[in-house]
């Protein structure tokens, strides 16, 4: 479950950003209801692209702002309420992070979804029924 957080150079510190993505991490586990299961967390994977402070735009102009990006099998977090959820702690953990450098309007997030079978893990194509047997032979 990829999570990429993209940020301008000098907002986040290598520890802040560490802190960022552990929260970010957290939350989509915590929501989905899987806490625990080794399968979920060892998957929820993703990166940090820090980029030059001009390409970091919002209204075609440089600005400091931070985009969390989630993408999720079709399954996952499939309730508005869980997406809600989501985007509201998402942007709690990075504007925590960011300590005071970052004004809430400027974090944005988004969800996106890969259609049924769209799922690889090592080199396996998952469908839904797949994940959801893997997901539940790790139950904790």
């Amino acid at each position: 479950m990829p999570i990429t957080l993209t940020i301008p150079e000098g907002l986040l510190s290598p520890a802040a950003q560490a802190e960022a993505f552990a929260g970010l991490t957290e939350a989509v586990i915590e929501i989905a209801g899987l806490s625990g299961n080794a399968f979920m967390t060892a998957n929820v994977v993703g990166s940090i692209n820090v980029l030059p402070k001009e390409h970091i735009l919002a209204a075609g102009k440089p600005v400091e702002a931070a985009f969390v990006e989630l993408k999720l099998p079709e399954i996952a977090l499939a309730t508005s309420e869980a997406k809600r959820v989501f985007i509201e702690r998402a942007t709690d953990v990075v504007e925590r992070a960011a300590g005071g450098q970052l004004r809430r309007e400027y974090i944005w997030s988004n969800i996106v979804y890969a259609p049924e079978g769209a799922w690889g893990i090592a080199g396996r194509s998952y469908d839904n029924a797949d994940l959801v047997e893997a997901i539940t032979a790790s139950a904790a």
